[in-house]
């Protein structure tokens, strides 16, 4: 005769769990049977090969009243049912620690001849965000653009950054923010906009942030630092052209001066005597007057002889 099968597995919780590692988790299995259900109860949990071409592995069963672990041991590290006595319409199974290796589809299948039903549960293990660095990118002056930059260096996908002003009010409304790249754009920084800032990095299993304290740098005066430097060139060209006066001044001059001294080398006779000095004036008329003395001693003899003077040019007078 036909017989209507009862076995039920009543589990109502979700389907998909996202859990973070080195978490615990159940997934749950929870199960009805009747009368018509005679058979040898048998529980199977095992993890679904992604390939329909291969088989799915077995990790733990329960049947005879004994439980078995088939599973890889490192797999099975604080796997186990969570009721004492599965047999009692609690199937469920606990995992103490997740672990990147526990990423997967499980069934847990629950069989009491002639009753027959499964259920899958689909257990996703991802990586919490490391606490976020917060910094701001260039300079904080006013009038610039000022970028604010987020990033968590581990985390699994995806992740998502949120921006939010913890003093002076809110962000300012012209701000862009990537949610992707934990970038806030303020495109025209101002005092106004000065604060403390905090990033939150977020996803499926968890959440950090960080905080940063966003100065306003007034820039010097453009007009001082533009005259400055006009003045400066200014002098500078001043300089330069003193520089280059002088050794054009010098060059002529030297030049002049070497023309001239060619000019009186070439114009100016040699003296053909030295000047007559007291001394040799002094000489000379001592000399002429002992001539006169001896003349009007001696009487003019009557044969006198005349001799024509000679000028001696080294002495400067007549002999």
């Amino acid at each position: 005769s036909y017989v209507t099968a009862s076995m039920k597995v009543t589990s109502s919780g979700p389907q998909t769990l996202q859990m973070a590692q080195g978490e615990p988790v159940t997934l749950d299995c929870t199960y009805t049977s009747s009368q018509a259900d005679t058979g040898e109860l048998d529980i199977e949990w095992s993890v679904v090969s992604p390939d329909t071409t291969k088989k799915d592995q077995m990790i733990i069963s329960y049947t005879g009243g004994r439980r078995y672990n088939h599973g890889d041991p490192d797999l099975m590290k604080g796997v186990d049912f969570t009721a004492t006595d599965p047999s009692q319409g609690d199937a469920s199974l606990s995992i103490a620690s997740l672990t990147a290796s526990h990423d997967g589809t499980y069934q847990c299948k629950v069989k009491k001849t002639p009753g027959v039903d499964s259920r899958k549960i689909s257990l996703i293990v991802m990586v919490r965000p490391s606490v976020p660095k917060c910094w701001v990118d260039g300079v904080e002056a006013v009038g610039e653009p000022a970028s604010l930059r987020c990033r968590s260096d581990q985390g699994s996908a995806p992740l998502q950054y949120s921006w939010r002003r913890e003093s002076g009010g809110s962000i300012p409304p012209d701000a862009i923010q990537n949610s992707l790249t934990g970038e806030l754009l303020i495109s025209n920084h101002s005092v106004s906009h000065s604060g403390v800032y905090s990033c939150e990095v977020s996803n499926a299993v968890g959440k950090e942030s960080c905080r940063l304290n966003l100065q306003a740098v007034k820039p010097p005066n453009r007009a001082g630092v533009i005259t400055g430097t006009v003045v400066g060139c200014l002098l500078l060209i001043m300089i330069i052209l003193i520089i280059i006066w002088l050794l054009i001044f010098r060059c002529n001059w030297n030049r002049h001066e070497k023309e001239f001294s060619n000019d009186i080398r070439e114009d100016v006779p040699a003296p053909e005597s030295r000047p007559t000095s007291r001394i040799s004036s002094f000489r000379s008329g001592v000399a002429y007057s002992q001539v006169g003395q001896t003349q009007n001693e001696h009487p003019p003899s009557t044969n006198t002889s005349y001799s024509t003077a000679k000028y001696d040019s080294r002495f400067g007078y007549a002999v």
